[in-house]
């Protein structure tokens, strides 16, 4: 039985590893590497008689995050829905215990650090290949376009998908290279948080591209790097002169008007029918998972003869979206538990004394950072 304990902690370890790379692949691959990590974990919890879970805090909270997910069956218009939505909120729960109590030592987090940075490469060179050829090398995906510039998807089913992909991990390699003490991890981490943020900007995603130049520059002030800081600075001065003409005319075409310009004006109107569902329903929601059958009924018909929206649709914001499913007790809990994650995280930046954790820490904070601001834009 030993035997068998260290089979599974060794397919848990790897696992663990593999998943930032097998999500670049292919949901399938994805999701068997997730089975993989989940199975041995409870295996290994049930022979060797242990609970599933400690009571911490962040544990707690996400308990009730589910409880509240449970409770918004009361007003679902799909009890099959939501409860793919309970599968899948279960799922990330096993996943954050898995990695929270499994992740031990500092080789770890390195070999977790590679795996990220080589999935990101492998994106931004796609997304390179997939703008020269018409097609992706990974899934043969063709590329995509608006307002007549291609934007590139790799290997994901759109390219807004690979813009919250990338802008979650290049932070965290951009991170580990700026506090990185060996030459040569600071040169193959800095190569992959280029190419990273290449993928980004050819996504043409306007959330992720915010959120990843934000935490990039938090990062460089942490670091007091004032080389990266003039860069971003001018990098924002210069980039106005060379947009390109498309996009030039079509800000021009909106009055340059900074919140259709982060969004568009359809996302605007998709705003204001989520405001009304989440008035209508502000504690519990409408029901997890439910939220594009729901849209349809919620939308006026003066905001319609302003911008006419489809019937079924995502918020394309986040929190917008987790309020309406989940009301604000879903989302009052979600926020807790993401303040406390923030906390600990910068807490162990502030405490630890290994370069190489602290460098982990802070870039993390920061990841998690560009995560929230292209949650504004994104239904993540």
């Amino acid at each position: 039985m030993q035997k068998f304990i260290k089979i599974a902690e060794k397919i848990n370890y790897w696992t663990i590893i593999l998943l930032p790379f097998s999500v670049a692949i292919a949901p399938g691959v994805a999701n068997t590497v997730i089975a993989l990590m989940i199975i041995t974990f409870l295996f290994g919890k049930i022979i060797k008689k242990e609970k599933l879970c400690s009571a911490s805090l962040s544990v707690i909270i996400f308990e009730v995050f589910m409880v509240i997910g449970a409770l918004t069956f009361i007003n679902t218009v799909s009890a099959k829905d939501s409860l793919n939505g309970m599968v899948k909120l279960f799922k990330f729960f096993l996943i954050f215990l898995v990695c929270s109590e499994n992740i031990k030592d500092r080789e770890h987090f390195k070999k977790i650090a590679i795996s990220a940075s080589c999935a990101i490469s492998l994106i931004g060179i796609d997304a390179l290949w997939q703008l020269f050829s018409g097609r992706d090398f990974i899934r043969g995906n063709s590329i995509q376009a608006a307002i007549g510039l291609p934007r590139a998807t790799a290997s994901f089913p759109n390219c807004n998908v690979m813009g919250v992909y990338l802008a979650g991990l290049t932070p965290l390699i951009a991170g580990l290279a700026l506090f990185s003490s060996g030459l040569k991890s600071r040169i193959f981490l800095t190569s992959a948080a280029l190419i990273g943020s290449v993928g980004v900007y050819l996504s043409l995603s306007r959330g992720a591209g915010l959120g990843l130049f934000i935490s990039v520059l938090f990062l460089s002030l942490v670091r007091k790097n004032k080389l990266i800081i003039s860069g971003l600075i001018l990098l924002l001065l210069v980039y106005p002169f060379l947009m390109p003409k498309n996009i030039k005319e079509w800000a021009k075409s909106v009055n340059y008007n900074p919140m259709i310009l982060l969004t568009d004006e359809t996302r605007m109107s998709i705003y204001c029918y989520t405001v009304h569902m989440i008035r209508e329903h502000p504690f519990i929601g409408v029901g997890i998972n439910t939220f594009s059958k729901n849209y349809g009924l919620y939308k006026t018909a003066a905001a319609e003869a302003r911008m006419k929206t489809a019937d079924t649709i995502y918020a394309h914001n986040s929190f917008l979206q987790m309020a309406g499913e989940m009301g604000l007790l879903g989302l009052g809990a979600f926020l807790i538990f993401l303040f406390l994650t923030l906390k600990s995280f910068w807490l162990a930046f502030k405490r630890n004394t290994d370069p190489f954790l602290k460098g982990f820490s802070v870039a993390v904070f920061a990841a998690i950072i560009a995560d929230l601001i292209n949650f504004f834009t994104e239904t993540n």
